[in-house]
């Protein structure tokens, strides 16, 4: 893999939501989801005052993306970290807070593409799916030992996924017989357990499958729970926080903490909002936005993406 390949999904977008914060003396951005560091490298080569914090749980994505932004020098520091752990790093760095943070939420195009990591349902390799493949459950740990219910649950609840049930049967049965420990079998289990009339439609069969599996195996929902009131939290006044997700379930979760953010926390029935009640933030974006027709032309992968920005307006 290589950086020429790698597009960054709505980069120009991102540059110009959080460039106003950017370009003040000083400021701070965080990348919270470094990957192959195209977001970043634009921030960086843009804003020649800011300084960089990336994060990113996968060592080969830091590796890349350290090479990539090794012209700037100090300006750019990375961090092997998941980016729940926003507050430990900031305190760590002696950063009190931030002008700017982007997540990138999802796969990266590095695991995507890397086939021994076992993410894409395209093409058989070893049924990993694991962000940081030092540590933790695989996808296959996760495949041949969850009970037939939790599979269900897993399918069901990070997939979407109408047949959770038939599927998760067909996999207790079938890892029986033998375990699961690649992509391939897996794949063609979810298309055969799901009816034909369904399969003409939607994409591909497996797709819903791949996606909760990766979801319950790197625990991003909790994750990305925990993180988000953390970087709102981190915001510093005039400062913004941009999200890029790519399913309903991120989505769902970044707007329910940006509305509440962007909200008065007045009692109702107040004819003036005392100022300590008015809200801390203002959303930057009508919705959720996603990319122009031209750049998924280009990049397929940007799609499904979908932009919510904020802005913190009021200390608190």
């Amino acid at each position: 893999m290589t950086n020429a390949t790698h597009i960054p999904v709505m980069l120009e977008r991102c540059v110009e939501i959080l460039g106003p914060a950017l370009g003040r003396p000083g400021a701070v951005v965080l990348d919270a989801t470094l990957g192959l560091g195209g977001h970043s490298e634009a921030f960086l080569r843009r804003f020649p005052e800011a300084r960089l914090i990336g994060l990113d749980r996968d060592p080969q994505a830091l590796a890349a993306a350290g090479e990539r932004l090794a012209p700037f020098g100090e300006r750019a520091v990375l961090v092997h970290a998941v980016y729940d752990e926003i507050p430990q790093v900031l305190a760590d760095l002696g950063v009190p807070a931030l002008d700017g943070t982007l997540f990138d939420l999802g796969v990266s195009s590095l695991q995507l593409d890397l086939r021994e990591r076992g993410f894409a349902y395209s093409y058989d390799a070893p049924l990993d799916m694991r962000m940081d493949s030092s540590r933790g459950l695989t996808a296959a740990d996760v495949v041949n030992t969850y009970s037939a219910g939790e599979l269900a649950r897993v399918l069901r609840d990070y997939g979407e996924e109408r047949f959770a049930r038939r599927i998760a049967d067909r996999i207790v049965a079938e890892r029986e017989k033998e375990p699961f420990t690649t992509t391939a079998r897996l794949s063609d289990l979810v298309r055969d357990a799901i009816p034909a009339a369904t399969r003409r439609t939607g994409g591909h069969p497996a797709k819903r499958t791949f996606q909760a599996l990766r979801i319950a195996v790197n625990d991003e929902l909790a994750v990305l729970e925990r993180a988000l009131p953390a970087a709102v939290a981190a915001t510093a006044l005039g400062g913004r926080i941009a999200v890029l997700s790519y399913h309903s379930l991120e989505d769902r979760l970044v707007k329910r903490v940006f509305a509440a953010a962007s909200e008065s926390q007045a009692p109702p029935g107040l004819p003036v909002v005392p100022e300590q009640y008015q809200p801390r933030f203002r959303l930057l974006t009508r919705g959720a936005e996603p990319p122009g027709q031209d750049e998924v032309e280009q990049n397929p992968r940007a799609a499904s993406a979908k932009l919510r920005a904020a802005e913190r307006v009021r200390e608190g």
